[in-house]
């Protein structure tokens, strides 16, 4: 068994040699999603949430950007990044709710509230970004709602209903709101929280706003990942109860390690953000694949989307 180990350990740090030497000969800069596996962390130059590594590798000076996370954040980072090539180490790592809407549903939505603006979570596709007037993230929506609309405006706001019923409620305004919704947050009940709490009694309960209301209802803090990270940094709490996807625990240890972090509840795991290994990570290197494009005109449409949300500056 340990020699077998033994073995394993070497297969992967000689994958780890070739993927950092590849980076090096490619001019890349390979980006990870809080809820990528560990080693996919621990091999990544950013780990953080969707907008924020698109905006941090738009400011490299890399050539090629590989992206480990789900479509739609690498066509964000191509958005953002036109001349750099932008590859995803698995195609068919997709975000289910960004599949909830398509470009077509959202026109006809718009065709039957022709006064409305539009507001886009940052978890949609392209296509659906170029139909939209302003994005958000789940942790600057409060904010670009009260900032970018007129307290008369009527606001479509997709994909999420979760997040649109939490900001909703944050701020005492309707939306039009699209049923859409993160199938991996929503596998967190108000038992696993309950139950984790009897034993876990001095921690503090943090959840995602994509968490259905009963559970937010729970929480001591609501709080994006990037939120979440920063919160727990300034903290003076040492154990926490985490209602996210469970990839984060890995980032929040390692920048904690004198904490203690404890998932609501371990069916909180999106599996097609486990689908980049770091064989696909060295694969998408040597093979330069796959490569995500978006065309212009669709690209144009949702950079103005984006750019519309990143003035209003925090």
């Amino acid at each position: 068994m340990a020699l077998e180990s033994s073995r394993s350990e070497r297969f992967y740090m000689e994958i780890i040699e070739k993927i950092n030497r590849l980076k090096k000969e490619r001019n890349a800069v390979i980006l990870a999603h809080n809820y990528q596996l560990p080693e996919i962390h621990d091999i990544a130059d950013y780990v953080g949430d969707s907008l924020g590594l698109s905006v941090q590798a738009s400011k490299t000076n890399a050539d090629v950007i590989v992206f480990c996370g789900v479509y739609f954040m690498a066509e964000t980072a191509k958005i953002l990044s036109p001349e750099k090539t932008v590859l995803i180490p698995d195609k068919n790592a997709g975000c289910p709710m960004a599949d909830m809407i398509t470009a077509e549903e959202l026109r006809e939505l718009k065709a039957q509230h022709p006064k409305a603006k539009v507001l886009c979570y940052v978890n949609t596709t392209a296509e659906v970004k170029a139909e939209c007037d302003v994005c958000c993230t789940s942790g600057n929506a409060e904010r670009i709602v009260r900032e970018a609309f007129a307290s008369d405006d009527e606001i479509i706001f997709v994909p999420d209903q979760y997040l649109a019923s939490w900001i909703s409620n944050r701020i005492g305004r309707d939306f039009i709101i699209w049923r859409g919704y993160c199938p991996t947050h929503v596998r967190i009940m108000p038992d696993d929280i309950i139950k984790k709490k009897a034993i876990y009694k001095n921690a503090e309960v943090i959840v995602h706003p994509e968490c259905p209301p009963v559970i937010t209802a729970l929480a001591d803090q609501v709080l994006s990942t990037e939120g979440m990270c920063r919160y727990i940094k300034e903290s003076k709490t040492r154990e926490f109860i985490i209602g996210t996807e469970i990839g984060i625990l890995h980032r929040m240890k390692k920048e904690n390690p004198d904490k203690s972090f404890y998932p609501a509840s371990e069916r909180a795991t999106c599996p097609n953000m486990k689908r980049t290994t770091l064989e696909k990570v060295l694969w998408s290197l040597e093979e330069m694949g796959f490569e995500v494009t978006v065309p212009h005109d669709i690209m144009n449409k949702a950079r103005t989307c984006l750019q519309r949300m990143m003035d209003y500056k925090p």
